[in-house]
């Protein structure tokens, strides 16, 4: 979809806002976006960014209890939360109509939520119960988002687990948590996002009445999680009591993608040269000619591209037979990244991989829940929200060279593997 004109507008609290307006459907999305993820969140106390986002969503000093859930699912409206490397995020979409009733929402629970001893030994259940679900009790449960950074990474923001340890979450705290908001959920620290069918005047009025009254409190400064990348080929093994058959990650790392952007976008089209559509490299020779792997992907970040400042990650995975060693796997993707890094991959095929991720773009942009979402994250780990109007372009303009020297950065003597056996499994190795 074509880019539209972006308003923006800072509140003396310092709340950042961004205003999209869309009229081509009678809908709205709202989203905040706060400045702190997993990789903020304190020694000893992992996931704790992940059950503050859960806190969030359980009433104010001024709105019961699920108050917030009736109040969207009652004007036809849809919302979540998640919770990120460096931002957490909460958004609705709702009827246009709708509009002021979600930044009501947004701004009240801002001001101050409901945090209750309660509450929070009710939702410290509620995330044990989700670890146990998507973690815990399925095959290649946290593979390779919560396995991998431990290997790649040394520094406990980058390297602990953000769904959290049991015993920290058990240990989580009211004070805690007060801490934490007082911190971390100030307007000064959020960005706010209004897409979709909006007029500039009215929305700015309207953000101005519900958000210009939140007390301001000090943005806090943000560290830098900057670590060096491995000197050499770090192994780890993890036994996966339910998994059928052995998997492997490998992690690198890549460019900032804050201060170097399109050479962490050459990243990005690697991994769909690697990996994307049967005619890919490692499709083509570890699937359907050598039946090496039963399941292969590649990309930039462990939730995602372009979802967390430096250091963000470069990784393959692929799920083996047991009678596949799993250093037989390892060295054709070697092979394979060798042979990219010395003969760069035609221009042709180069156009088939960046068509399809900018036909991905426009499709997921057409959708206002992520249009919203993106546009909020763009601003606020890169300060311009209007980086997500021009992916397309801007994938669209790496080169097969800068391909091929991406491949060749990924370097076997700096990098992280991460071996998953079954718990019944011999070691393929």
């Amino acid at each position: 979809m074509a880019s539209p004109q972006l308003h923006r507008f800072t509140l003396p609290n310092g709340l950042r806002v961004v205003l999209a307006p869309d009229a081509s459907a009678p809908v709205v999305g709202v989203s905040v976006h706060y400045d702190v993820g997993f990789r903020s969140e304190p020694e000893g106390r992992t996931g704790f960014a992940h059950l503050f986002e859960h806190l969030m969503f359980q009433g104010s000093e001024s709105l019961e209890k699920l108050a917030h859930f009736r109040h969207v699912q009652s004007s036809g409206g849809t919302f979540n939360g998640s919770t990120h490397p460096d931002y957490t995020d909460y958004y609705q979409v709702l009827p246009s109509a709708a509009l002021e009733r979600a930044l009501f929402l947004e701004a009240d629970r801002m001001r101050a939520p409901k945090i209750t001893e309660e509450n929070l030994r009710n939702q410290i259940d509620v995330v044990k119960e989700e670890i146990r679900l998507n973690v815990l009790n399925r095959p290649y449960g946290g593979f390779p988002w919560i396995l991998l950074p431990p290997v790649l990474f040394q520094t406990f923001p980058n390297a602990h687990n953000g769904y959290g340890d049991f015993v920290d979450l058990e240990n989580a705290t009211v004070d805690d948590c007060a801490a934490f908001f007082d911190t971390y959920y100030s307007p000064a620290n959020a960005v706010l996002t209004v897409a979709g069918d909006v007029d500039v005047a009215a929305a700015t009025a309207l953000v101005e009445k519900h958000f210009a009254d939140v007390p301001p409190r000090p943005a806090p400064e943000r560290p830098s999680f900057a670590e060096p990348p491995p000197s050499g080929e770090v192994r780890s093994t993890h036994v996966d009591a339910h998994a059928p058959m052995p998997a492997l990650a490998i992690g690198y790392r890549v460019p900032d993608p804050v201060s170097d952007i399109d050479n962490y976008l050459a990243y990005l089209v690697l991994a769909g040269v690697l990996t994307d559509g049967d005619g890919s490299r490692l499709q083509q020779r570890l699937v359907h000619t050598e039946q090496l792997v039963t399941d292969l992907s590649a990309g930039c970040g462990l939730f995602g591209p372009l979802e967390a400042r430096d250091p963000d990650t470069f990784s393959i995975s692929a799920i083996h037979p047991a009678d596949v060693p799993t250093d037989r796997v390892i060295a054709a993707i070697d092979e394979e990244l060798s042979r990219l890094a010395q003969e760069p991959p035609s221009v042709e095929e180069l156009a088939k991989v960046t068509a399809r991720w900018a036909s991905t773009m426009h499709r997921e942009h057409d959708r206002l829940t992520n249009r919203t979402l993106g546009l909020g994250s763009a601003e606020l780990l890169f300060g311009r929200a209007e980086l997500i109007y021009e992916l397309p372009e801007r994938i669209a303009a790496v080169t097969v060279d800068e391909v091929s020297a991406a491949a060749k950065a990924l370097r076997p003597d700096s990098r992280a593997v991460l071996i998953v056996q079954p718990a019944n499994g011999a070691d393929s190795v």
